[in-house]
């Protein structure tokens, strides 16, 4: 059998920071080709990278990745110019479609939000009659409605059928929940063309031994990594956090936030309005690998996710990065995060916006020894390690590129 070429189809790559620059890495590994079609790197700041431009760095080798970026409008600070963000994308992605001499033998897409960049990879798969592999990690039309407020249902239509098109014209779909499995199902799609995988968490997310930590001592220091937008509902930190500040607990808590995102400024201002600024501290986006090094300062992991429907059926990475790195996890979820971390007994979790219940779970963990923290450290790394295998999960994606 000739090697394989996978065609990635993704509007954000390295030097972004998204799975698939994980999954492309290991595909070289394992002797694929790859090739991946990209825009101009501009997440999430809005604004392109340093170094890169429309004439600078549009061919590009990454850990032998071939990429080809293609000119697009960067997203900017404003909802015009993240549609025209995403437009730009299938334009320049539908011209490159039509005129590329490529011949890959399968495409894969990469879809976390927007789901129109999947449209050039259907047409490039349909144009050379190649297997195209989808991997619904955002859930449209139902993701724009929540994170951008529209509700025209004139509009939502028009996306659902544009959704409808894309699922239509896949080989199959791959999805990051099970819950995402049954909503597509519910569009008609076929269950044998739907397919949980959930994401993995990169090697470099591992256990780092730090004895102070999880010992007994005055401070819990909670900590957040990631984007600081609001679908995380992090709005509810500085809340629970003033209600703690009133009680007299036998340690002091602490909360650090390491990334950016369009809703930090206003969580600063809320942590201010709160009076909590001593109980917080704020760290500007760290690169990837750091984060084991800083989660392994901290006692306990925050996962937060804004009160949504869409969010409950939603397994963001971060839960996975988490667990890999052995963190116990305090969490304001529902659906299946809630029920991974409650099977796992990685943590303690309550639902979106449940001030009060956050509370009692934050002075659950103070109430913790030491033994019970380690505890709860060794069933988040044990469950990773079950559940959420680099390994066996790549291999059995190799198995669907073997049958199509």
């Amino acid at each position: 059998m000739n090697k394989r070429h996978i065609l990635v189809i993704s509007q954000y790559f390295f030097p972004e920071t998204f799975r698939i620059n994980d999954m492309c890495k290991e595909w070289i590994e394992r002797g694929y080709e790859v090739t991946v079609v990209t825009g101009i790197p501009n997440y999430p700041q809005g604004k392109f990278f340093e170094g890169y431009g429309f004439n600078k760095k549009n061919r590009e080798n990454y850990e032998g990745i071939n990429i080809i970026r293609l000119p697009i409008v960067p997203r900017g600070n404003s909802a015009f110019n993240l549609v025209l963000n995403y437009i730009s994308f299938v334009i320049s992605g539908g011209l490159w479609s039509v005129f590329s001499k490529l011949k890959p033998t399968h495409v894969f897409i990469f879809e976390v939000s927007p789901m129109t960049q999947a449209l050039p990879g259907i047409w490039f798969a349909q144009k050379k009659k190649i297997p195209c592999f989808l991997y619904v990690q955002d859930l449209w039309p139902e993701n724009v409605e929540i994170v951008t407020g529209i509700h025209n249902k004139k509009i939502l239509n028009m996306i659902g059928k544009m959704v409808d098109y894309i699922y239509k014209r896949t080989t199959k779909i791959f999805t990051t929940s099970n819950s995402f499995v049954t909503a597509i199902s519910k569009r008609g799609v076929p269950l044998e063309k739907l397919k949980f995988w959930p994401q993995y968490a990169e090697e470099f997310y591992r256990v780092i031994e730090n004895k102070e930590v999880h010992e007994e001592k005055d401070i819990l220091s909670f900590v957040f990594t990631g984007n600081i937008g609001n679908a995380q509902g992090l709005d509810i930190l500085p809340k629970v956090a003033a209600e703690v500040k009133k009680l007299n607990l036998k340690k002091q808590i602490k909360f650090t936030l390491v990334g950016d995102g369009r809703y930090k400024s206003e969580l600063i201002s809320l942590v201010k309005m709160n009076d909590v600024d001593d109980m917080f501290t704020f760290v500007n986006k760290q690169p990837a690998e750091a984060i084991p090094e800083i989660l392994a300062e901290h006692d306990v992991a925050v996962l937060t996710l804004a009160n949504s429907k869409l969010f409950s059926m939603t397994i963001p990475a971060k839960l996975q990065s988490y667990m890999a790195c052995g963190m116990p996890v305090l969490a304001s979820v529902e659906g299946e995060c809630d029920s991974i971390i409650k099977e796992s007994l990685s943590g303690l979790s309550s639902s979106p916006n449940d001030v009060n219940s956050m509370i009692t779970n934050v002075i659950q963990f103070v109430n913790l020894s030491s033994e019970e923290l380690n505890e709860m450290s060794m069933n988040s790394k044990k469950y990773c390690e079950e559940k959420f295998n680099k390994k066996n999960l790549m291999n059995e994606m190799d198995s669907y590129f073997e049958k199509n």
